[in-house]
Parts: C-alpha cells; structure tokens; sequence
C-alpha cells in the first residue's frame, strides 16, 4: 500500500490520470510501440487468451510475436475505446475500469472494417504518485478477419 503522502487525493486528477491511461494504451498498439506497451504496462500483468504475460520485456515481446507490423510501421489499427467507467478508490491508491474495445483495420486492399470487439478489466496502482497499469484483462468477444493483425499462431487479443 502506498504511503499517505503518495496518495492522491483529488479524485478528479486520478480519474483523468486513469482515463490517460486506457487510451495512451490503444495508441501505443496502433502506432505499433511495442516497446513503449511494455513501459506502459512494466508494473502489470497482461491477461489475454494467451494466458498471463508480465514484465517489460515479455509484454513487449508478446505484442511483437502476435501482432502484424505493415510497411508504414504499424498493424494499421484504430482501437476505440467506449463506455468507460472508472472506480477510484479513495485513500488506497488503487483504481478500477472496465471499458469496451473496438478494434478497426484498413489496408490498400482492404477496406476499413471492424475486426475485433471485447472488453478490457484494468486494475490501477498510484505510487510515487503516478498512476500506473497492474492489471489488463482482455476479452475479445467478437472477431472479425483478423488475419491481417494478428499471426496464424496467434490467438485473439
């Protein structure tokens, strides 16, 4: 548990901090970032259909193992992130959300399309007083042609 001085207080801030969070991750994805994913998500564990991946490294490592990079430099995506809600803990430095994902791809030959949507659960620490991911669970519900996003060998995310 974090010390009261690294607490924040103001359930505003946290709540905009958290809401930074959720969609500097859907940025890093469609740019293609992987490492900059692994900084994002250096404190957390990543649970998607692949099973529990945690650390810098090994997250980075699994976005670059299962997602498709195209020749500008990134998988070509546009993760919309809807109907957030956010649940700041007052006084323990932890946070909540829950959020859904829609996942859009466009390529020259194909047109721009929805091929993915699901939800995210996320758990928030605040230490040091910054908010930061601990825990990211994935639950693609729907899949589309993902086959330009992600590897054969790859399950959805």
């Amino acid at each position: 548990m974090p010390s009261p001085s690294a607490t924040p207080t103001d359930p505003a801030s946290s709540y905009r901090a958290v809401e930074s969070l959720l969609a500097r991750y859907a940025e890093l994805v469609d740019d293609g970032d992987f490492a900059g994913l692994g900084l994002l998500l250096a404190d957390a564990t990543f649970v998607g259909s692949g099973g529990p991946v945690s650390g810098r490294e090994a997250i980075a490592k699994m976005f670059h193992d299962t997602v498709i990079i195209h020749a500008d430099g990134t998988p070509r995506t546009q993760h919309v992130i809807s109907n957030v809600v956010i649940d700041v803990e007052q006084g323990t430095g932890t946070a909540s959300a829950r959020s859904c994902v829609t996942v859009l791809q466009a390529l020259p030959d194909l047109p721009l399309q929805p091929i993915a949507a699901g939800r995210y659960r996320d758990r928030f620490g605040c230490r040091d007083g910054r908010w930061r991911f601990t825990e990211r669970h994935v639950d693609i519900r729907l899949v589309g042609d993902v086959s330009r996003h992600l590897r054969q060998t790859a399950a959805p995310r």
